[in-house]
């Protein structure tokens, strides 16, 4: 298969001589739900932010046949989306309508367009009745679904969630794992929730200290306990509580 998602040799520093992403090379292929996990500091979100241009390093990023440029950056902006870790860094009109409206319009949609892309993308995250509502009186759960409608609306191939999970409930954290599950973009998940890759994700990627360090099957890398303590991460408490209770 094809692949949607491809990182060379990509190096990147905020500073000079500390480098936060060093030598990532990924491929994701078309239709695959990838995951990254690692520790806090490992790079994750500098490493998303570089998929559609917000940040530029070294090396080379390919979207699908588009390789990301200054003269492709419109291009790939509207093949990647990012869906921030907070939805008030993307919620910003006076209504979830006019939210939603927004990335179609700016990508010239014409107003039958934009019509039809704000109906697919209420539908697809149960929105419908919302429309004319204040997206920051909305709860934390319910800002999330229209910050993904906001992406969905410029049906994107590439979707990118920077910690999806956080700040939710149990039947929230549910819901959202369904609505990833039903997405047929490729998507590239961040989180620090480990429990809800392995229900989205067929792969993933251990990341720490700005470098990949292991790339397989979700459920594989979740049974390494040594590869995952040697970088940070201890599922030993979750397994004790799930011994207990399930036996």
């Amino acid at each position: 298969m094809s692949a949607a998602l491809l990182i060379k040799n990509l190096d990147f520093a905020y500073e000079v001589q500390k480098p936060v992403l060093k030598n990532i090379n990924l491929h994701i292929e078309a239709g695959e739900k990838f995951g990254i996990i690692g520790p806090m500091g490992a790079g994750k979100s500098t490493l998303l932010m570089h998929l559609n241009g917000i940040l530029t390093g070294s090396g080379s990023i390919q979207i699908g046949d588009v390789l990301l440029s200054k003269k492709t950056l419109p291009e790939i902006r509207r093949k990647v989306g990012i869906v921030f870790q907070n939805p008030d860094d993307q919620l910003f009109n006076p209504t979830v309508e006019e939210d939603i409206a927004f990335g179609p319009l700016n990508f010239g949609y014409s107003q039958k367009e934009v019509a039809e892309q704000v109906s697919y993308a209420l539908d697809a995250m149960n929105l419908k009745g919302f429309e004319k509502l204040v997206p920051h009186h909305l709860s934390m759960g319910e800002r999330k679904r229209v910050a993904l409608a906001t992406v969905l609306a410029t049906r994107p191939e590439v979707i990118a969630f920077d910690e999806p999970f956080s700040s939710l409930d149990p039947s929230m954290i549910g819901q959202l794992i369904n609505i990833i599950n039903s997405l047929d973009s490729t998507l590239f998940i961040i989180s620090q929730s480990f429990l809800p890759l392995v229900a989205c994700c067929s792969r993933i990627a251990v990341m720490n200290k700005g470098e990949i360090v292991a790339i397989g099957p979700t459920r594989e890398i979740f049974r390494n306990d040594k590869l995952l303590k040697e970088n940070s991460i201890d599922l030993g408490i979750y397994k004790r509580i799930c011994r207990e209770l399930f036996g």
